[in-house]
């Protein structure tokens, strides 16, 4: 499937974001106005507020920006675990990690961890 076929109306929604990451494949949003990147669906570029997103695919390799690790789950999820914000080029992505990592350690993307809330990206 290409990047597009996640989309409604030319935009990524949570839906289609999260069907790409049931099928492996990390997406975001570019801004075609300031360039900045978002790594998961908005309806307007965080940074300069347009609405001129395109879809696009995410690099799988990133560096750890910040990590924390939950000892105190909300109910359905088994604690502990480690969520981290893995920079990725020019956007940044929340994600499980498998096991822990420090930051500005390398990642790379795994795939979808299964969640109550829906897939969310796994780095390990």
């Amino acid at each position: 499937m290409s990047v597009d076929d996640y989309a409604e109306d030319d935009r990524l929604t949570t839906g289609g974001w999260r069907d790409a990451l049931d099928d492996g494949l990390l997406l975001g949003q570019e801004c075609r106005d300031c360039g900045h990147v978002t790594g998961a669906p908005k309806a307007a570029c965080a940074r300069c507020g347009s609405r001129a997103l395109d879809t696009v695919r995410l690099p799988e390799e990133g560096t750890v920006y910040s990590v924390t690790r939950i000892e105190v789950a909300p109910e359905g999820f088994d604690a502990p675990y480690h969520v981290a914000m893995v920079a990725l080029d020019d956007g940044r992505v929340t994600a499980r990690l498998d096991g822990e990592a420090d930051i500005g350690e390398t990642v790379t993307f795994t795939g979808a961890a299964s969640t109550p809330e829906g897939p969310a990206p796994r780095f390990g």
